[in-house]
């Protein structure tokens, strides 16, 4: 009798599971990263063939990595979105795409950075259980950063940082996942530490603080390689505050970080030119810095549109990346204060009011659509957007 009922639960399984596991590889290989998350959910069989450590290894060269764009949300109790989901959207299908965080065992995450497949996030461990006279201050004490993976729901807790660091300190990552977090007064590095999901303790590694020697608070700040960009303003007593300068500085394993003014006297007036510049990473070696397009030098210059320029750290050059198209800068000029955000040839534009992203895509120059409209944006559409590029790979280990 029983072995009649074993030979009827195979008769019963799908075919696809009596196939060699190197067949099966070869099969999901050929599938995209999409495709082959979905695949997980199937079943156990599948979940377990697609999550094992020697598919991971296969596909990691082969399948190219899912390029979405990153919301993050300052305000975890607008009860227009589920502070517990990471929303991307994936400019390649047009579509918005929902990840949950539930895996975490913190509550209010929100997810600052990403690099190399995974997201970096502030987040408040669910243990916690302040008294209510001193619940705001416990609250950001008890903060810890984590680097997570959303595809496999692994994740690492770095060491402990102190509440100033969460509310006033920049999250930078660069592509091997060394971690910066960057403020006026100081700078913290930290690298190395055997990986792990975080449930053991084992964070490894430790933080490193240098001082600063910045002349003003830094302006968005870019990690590439071994270095780090920010504008400042270089006088900070003058009454022009739009004199912004680009400042860099190496760092790794050394007592001191030194920032120094970046200029060229060919650059002439670069810095003056643009309106509340930003800085965003750019392909490989690049800097993109992203701002309104004075009509004149006086202070309060209006602008005629949003400019987007380039510097190749090689050559030391500036040349004009994109420029946004006049009717779709009517509504920023009526809006006032942009946010960009965005990295590579992808940079994303939000203001209040206006419900919508703005979004240029270089490489969509052959399609025609350099610049178009994101919408449905999840959240109440009145707010200011900000976010980062998250490269979505199931290899990515924290």
């Amino acid at each position: 009798m029983e072995q009649e009922q074993q030979q009827h639960q195979q008769e019963q399984e799908p075919l696809i599971y009596n196939l060699p596991q190197d067949t099966l590889h070869k099969i999901f290989s050929s599938l995209p990263l999409r495709q082959i998350i979905l695949c997980r959910s199937l079943s156990k069989f599948f979940n377990h063939l697609l999550t094992s450590p020697i598919f991971l290894h296969h596909i990691s060269a082969t399948i190219p990595p899912l390029n979405l764009l990153a919301l993050r949300h300052h305000n975890h109790h607008n009860n227009h979105h589920n502070p517990s989901t990471l929303h991307l959207f994936d400019p390649n299908l047009n579509q918005w795409l929902h990840f949950p965080l539930n895996f975490l065992p913190f509550s209010n995450p929100l997810p600052v950075a990403s690099s190399h497949g995974l997201i970096y996030l502030w987040a408040q461990p669910n243990n916690t259980s302040p008294s209510p006279n001193s619940q705001a201050q416990a609250q950001t004490q008890t903060k810890s950063l984590l680097a997570c993976n959303p595809l496999t729901r692994k994740f690492r807790i770095l060491p402990q940082l102190g509440s100033a660091w969460c509310r006033h300190g920049s999250v930078l990552v660069d592509s091997v996942n060394r971690v910066m977090v960057l403020t006026e007064l100081a700078a913290l590095y930290f690298s190395g530490g055997d990986g792990g999901d975080g449930r053991n303790g084992n964070n490894g590694g430790c933080w490193l603080k240098f001082s600063s020697n910045l002349p003003s608070k830094p302006r968005s700040p870019v990690l590439i390689e071994d270095s780090a960009y920010a504008l400042c303003c270089d006088d900070v007593g003058s009454p022009w505050r739009s004199q912004w300068k680009l400042f860099s500085c190496r760092f790794g394993s050394r007592s001191s970080v030194k920032w120094s003014r970046v200029d060229r006297r060919e650059w002439g007036d670069v810095f003056d030119i643009l309106k509340r510049p930003r800085l965003v990473r750019g392909v490989g070696n690049r800097i993109l810095m992203v701002g309104g397009l004075k009509s004149s030098f006086s202070l309060n210059s209006p602008c005629s549109t949003i400019l987007i320029l380039r510097l190749d750290l090689g050559t030391m050059e500036w040349d004009e990346a994109g420029r946004m198209p006049v009717e779709m800068f009517r509504c920023f000029q009526d809006a006032g204060k942009f946010k960009v955000f965005g990295a590579g040839d992808r940079v994303c534009f939000s203001a209040k009011r206006i419900g919508k992203l703005a979004l240029w895509d270089r490489g969509a120059v052959a399609d025609g659509e350099e610049w178009r409209w994101i919408v449905n944006v999840p959240g109440n559409g009145d707010g200011v957007y900000r976010g980062f590029v998250f490269e979505g790979r199931l290899d990515a280990l924290p």
